[in-house]
């Protein structure tokens, strides 16, 4: 047959589309030409799957092969269509049946040897097939786990080129490989110590339950060694299990950023700490070629921690001011858009000034250095910050004497996840289930608008400009989280002080 047709998936961003490869045997010169915008590690297939076919006993005759990947104006990365391009290619010479491959994605990277190396993006790339109403599809058997973690499709798992031309009909007899595995596969380390460990900081430990509840942000300002990072990686640990709409997003960017995911899809929520070296690409993705996704969007459903906060550049600080509004972030190229989840609780830890003893009398920074310091830190930005918590050092006192906070994670998210049940009852009707995705007109609408003798306070710090109109919102969101932690129907002025509190505390 002239003319051989198969699939295979092209991702941008957390998204996939369904690519028809197209492959055309004519007279001609040896030649192997791929067409369609490739990149430059899809130009080099031709390559690898001459020598893969050789070595799998299917030899590419000596004429002109013509790849076409269609739509022919999308971009095209990576190299996960060898596999497809291989088959189809073969599939002109008669080597297996056309029919038998048209309904059928193929993705993988092929080997010299004929072998099938995993790639990265298989969970996302088989929803994307499923979507779109493919009969099945091929992975390397490194994928395989992943892959199935997909229902409604056929999930066929290949070593190599030849298995799977097998599996698709060719007259060829088998030949056992040594399966290839993704590399860089380790357990990973769920536990991040238990609330319990915390001493010394019971109203940090509070602001921790109603950050849990609520999904606020929050920045923590403390002198070095006072707890702020030991503070912020037990807020994971607070956050109940992820839903299953929740689990397949954290999944497919695990998949995406090539982390391993295994058989069973992510339940825990997941917490990122970059250093403060990242760039702006490295926290809300990017890079050349196939777009890969960033920390926050790694941290999606999850934390991330920001220590050292100032350390980081302004610019990458500033690009986290949208995707804390929409809970997305959308990377343009010239020619294609990659959208990915961003929907995180930011942490951020700060000491008080660059020597990091600001308040004792050891501290040699002058305000200015200080306000400087601090200054890195957008306003923009810290508006958007709905706890802000000063942690102070632990006395000797406490630290010889101390047994904990007393809470144990293990108590305080069975209280975090009543509340939030709590939370998510109250406002379902209005269409929402976390307290921090609320919009301000739902609060101050008539059905939920607070008795104005309670919120005179609130009030009062608007108009003197002590808060934005966002910042008067915010308040009202984690007043309505701490009344929920109370097991209160309503919020009351108390409730609105402590929360007017955790929002200028430092």
């Amino acid at each position: 047959m002239a003319v051989a047709r198969t699939l295979a998936v092209a991702l941008h961003g957390i998204d996939g589309a369904v690519v028809e490869i197209e492959a055309y045997l004519a007279n001609g010169l040896p030649a192997f030409t791929i067409i369609g915008l490739p990149d430059a590690a899809l130009g080099e297939a031709k390559d690898r799957v001459r020598a893969a076919a050789a070595n799998s006993g299917c030899d590419l005759p000596t004429r002109k092969v013509t790849v076409n990947l269609s739509p022919a104006s999308m971009p095209k990365h990576g190299s996960g269509f060898d596999l497809g391009i291989a088959v189809a290619a073969l599939a002109t010479t008669g080597a297996i049946d056309a029919a038998a491959i048209a309904r059928v994605v193929h993705v993988g990277e092929l080997s010299l040897d004929g072998r099938l190396r995993p790639v990265a993006g298989v969970l996302p790339a088989v929803l994307a097939a499923r979507r779109a109403g493919a009969a099945a599809v091929v992975v390397p058997s490194g994928n395989v786990d992943e892959a199935r973690l997909v229902g409604g499709i056929r999930v066929i798992g290949g070593a190599s080129l030849r298995e799977v031309l097998i599996a698709h009909g060719a007259a060829l007899d088998p030949v056992p490989v040594e399966a290839l595995t993704p590399a860089g596969i380790t357990a990973d380390a769920e536990a991040h110590g238990d609330l319990s460990d915390v001493i010394g900081h019971p109203e940090a430990v509070e602001a921790l339950q109603v950050a849990a509840v609520g999904g606020h942000h929050l920045l923590m300002l403390g002198p070095p060694g006072a707890g702020k990072t030991l503070l912020a990686t037990r807020l994971p640990g607070l956050l109940p299990d992820l839903d299953a709409e929740a689990a397949v997003e954290v999944s497919s960017v695990r998949s995406l950023a090539g982390l391993p995911v295994g058989g069973s899809l992510v339940t825990r929520p997941p917490l990122e700490a970059p250093h403060h070296s990242a760039t702006m690409a490295a926290l809300v993705g990017g890079g050349s070629g196939l777009v890969r996704p960033g920390a926050i969007s790694r941290a999606s459903h999850g934390v991330l921690f920001l220590d050292e906060a100032p350390e980081f550049s302004a610019v990458a600080l500033d690009a986290l001011r949208q995707p804390l509004e929409t809970g997305q972030i959308t990377i343009h190229r010239a020619r294609s858009v990659a959208r990915f989840p961003a929907r995180f609780q930011l942490v951020l830890a700060a000491n008080p000034c660059p020597c990091g003893l600001g308040g004792s009398d050891d501290c040699t920074c002058t305000s200015l250095m200080r306000r400087r310091y601090l200054g890195r830190l957008s306003g923009p930005l810290l508006d958007r910050i709905d706890l802000h918590l000063t942690v102070r050092r632990v006395g000797a006192v406490q630290l010889t004497e101390g047994s904990g906070s007393g809470v144990t994670t293990a108590l305080a998210r069975a209280r975090v996840e009543a509340a939030r049940e709590a939370a998510a009852q109250r406002w379902c009707a209005e269409g929402y289930a976390l307290t921090a995705q609320l919009p301000g007109a739902v609060l101050r609408s008539a059905r939920w608008r607070l008795p104005a003798a309670d919120r005179s306070a609130l009030d009062r710090a608007l108009e003197r400009g002590a808060l934005t109109m966002r910042g008067y919102d915010r308040v009202m969101r984690v007043a309505w989280t701490i009344a929920d932690l109370e097991g209160a129907d309503r919020p009351t002025a108390d409730h609105l002080g402590r929360a007017l509190y955790l929002r200028k505390g430092i």
